[in-house]
């Protein structure tokens, strides 16, 4: 006998730049979750993997009595994106419940970042190099699983910055990687926040996983709660902040160069290329030095150092 569909499968395949646009307006709509992965991993012959090609965003809709209008409202949802910039056309296949829990791991593999950073699957076990730094995560289930070039880029910096002595905010904290990244390379204390409470919640699980959580402490809230000193810390020697260029400019206005610590460094990501001279110039005028810029095909990670 077949199994009866328990979920819908929503998929829309698009470029880097517009699969967390794409998300949120699946994840509105989609009980099921939301998964977020490259088409394919490509392994080498030591059993990692590079990213390769555009992004499968992945909704799955729960086969209900709900499911034509949560269909309707995606479908709304994605023609409204596409007014201000092309979305290819969603495809819906039918999924029973097994596949729903397994499929989307099927072409994950440990990915490499960096010099040592492994990000490994949580249900996966690999063989290690002896200076390796392995993440375990769930890749494709929640932002921030070092898929993006926006976190791979700040993973690379966490990696030349972060050190033991050193006092780290992660700013927008997602998934908390590059808090769980700094932390195993001993910095402390390292403080994520982010206004998103699932986030939060996703972070501290995150936390336990990688054995960090007596380094690291993830808070629900904002910029003005760190600058207010809600949570310790009003100030780091690095501070990481991948949001998106428009924020960051203006936060940068509010105060975001405050946080960072005199001689301290500000590292800001989620800039695409033709957005960066609007961020370095709101750099400027916060007083902050720019020192560095890193890029990944159209994205740009810049580094400010407070002169102070």
């Amino acid at each position: 006998m077949t199994d009866r569909p328990a979920w819908v499968e929503v998929c829309v395949v698009v470029g880097e730049e517009l699969a967390e646009s794409v998300a949120d307006a699946l994840a509105r709509y989609a009980p099921g979750g939301v998964a977020l992965g490259y088409e394919s991993i490509e392994p080498d012959p030591d059993g990692e993997g590079k990213p390769r090609g555009p992004l499968a965003v992945r909704a799955y809709l729960p086969c209900d009595a709900s499911l034509e209008d949560r269909r309707t409202r995606i479908l709304e949802a994605l023609w409204h994106l596409g007014c201000i910039t092309p979305i290819p056309e969603a495809t819906f296949r039918d999924v029973v419940e097994e596949d729903w829990s397994l499929a989307w791991k099927k072409n994950y593999r440990p990915l490499r970042v960096g010099r040592h950073f492994v990000i490994v699957p949580s249900w996966m076990e690999t063989e290690l190099r002896a200076d390796d730094v392995p993440i375990r995560l769930d890749p494709g289930m929640a932002f921030g699983t070092g898929m993006h070039p926006t976190t791979q880029l700040c993973l690379q910096a966490v990696e030349d910055f972060a050190a033991a002595g050193k006092s780290v905010i992660d700013l927008g904290c997602g998934s908390g990687i590059l808090a769980i990244g700094a932390a195993l390379l001993g910095a402390a204390p390292v403080t994520g926040v982010d206004i998103d409470p699932e986030a939060v919640r996703i972070a501290g699980e995150n936390f336990r996983e990688n054995g960090v959580v007596d380094r690291i402490r993830a808070s629900c809230g904002s910029l003005d709660d760190l600058l207010d000193g809600n949570f310790g810390a009003k100030s780091a020697d690095l501070v990481l902040a991948n949001i998106l260029a428009g924020v960051l400019a203006q936060m940068l206005i509010d105060g975001l160069g405050r946080l960072v610590n005199p001689g301290g460094l500000l590292v800001l990501s989620g800039i695409l290329e033709e957005q960066s001279s609007t961020v370095e110039r709101a750099i400027a005028n916060a007083g902050l030095s720019l020192q560095g810029r890193r890029q990944f095909d159209d994205w740009v990670l810049l580094e400010a150092l407070n002169p102070a």
